[in-house]
């Protein structure tokens, strides 16, 4: 990947994705962002430069996927693509006996429907540009945490699509990443009122995610922790 290379990135206006479109401009990069708050895309927009492009709008509505497909079918080189774009569900977080069906189906198109949307407009793009597509997971997908089922069985979905997607699709590298807990203003949203403030910046994740992308392992899902000695499975 080089200078010429562009990413997509679903959720770049904050937390992890606004910490990795800030890497990858300052490596070069060229990032199409989307996001639902425009005001915070204009701010990216603002420190970031002409680099990054800024499309706001809800990524579960099709009308605004059909126009990030636009855009991104004109792009040059699309390297990377990160399903970042996350939907906690209600907070305080509810029992899923007691949970809002309409609100666990926004959940589910925000975590599971949309990237698997975003993915099926982009993988002939990334196969043409030898690029690398990245779903942002959780371990609440792997642990029954109470009060998680909404969000942690929306990631579990989202692992077994990409884990498909990958052997649907051996020439392009699919990966699902785990970046464990950060201080986000959506972790926050899981514990209101809770000090979150040991929790790590998304900024120190970031590398993990770089190395993954750049040693392009064989198709799974990885945590942050598998790369913080350098030790990469193949």
């Amino acid at each position: 990947m080089t200078d010429r290379s562009t990413a997509l990135i679903t959720g770049a206006s904050a937390g992890l994705g606004l910490a990795l479109t800030r890497t990858l401009i300052g490596r070069g990069w060229r990032v199409i962002g989307t996001a639902r708050r425009a005001d915070r895309l204009d701010l990216v927009h603002e420190e970031l430069g002409e680099r990054f492009r800024a499309l706001p709008g809800d990524i579960t509505d099709p009308g605004h996927r059909e126009e990030l497909a636009e855009i991104v079918s004109g792009a040059t080189g699309l390297g990377l693509v990160v399903n970042n774009a996350s939907r906690l569900g209600p907070s305080p977080l509810p029992k899923l006996a007691d949970y809002p069906l309409g609100e666990l189906e926004q959940v589910y198109r925000t975590n599971v429907v949309a990237p698997l949307a975003v993915l099926q407009f982009t993988l002939p793009l990334l196969r043409a540009g030898h690029g690398v597509a990245v779903n942002v997971s959780s371990d609440a997908a792997v642990e029954p945490y109470p009060e998680w089922g909404g969000y942690g069985s929306s990631k579990a979905a989202l692992d077994q699509l990409t884990a498909i997607l990958a052997a649907e699709h051996p020439d392009v590298p699919i990966y699902a990443f785990d970046p464990g807990d950060m201080r986000t203003e959506m972790h926050q949203a899981a514990f209101p009122g809770d000090d979150i403030s040991d929790r790590p910046e998304p900024e120190t994740v970031v590398p993990a995610l770089l190395r993954l992308v750049e040693s392009r392992p064989k198709p799974g899902r990885y945590t942050a922790a598998d790369f913080a000695t350098g030790a990469v499975r193949r």
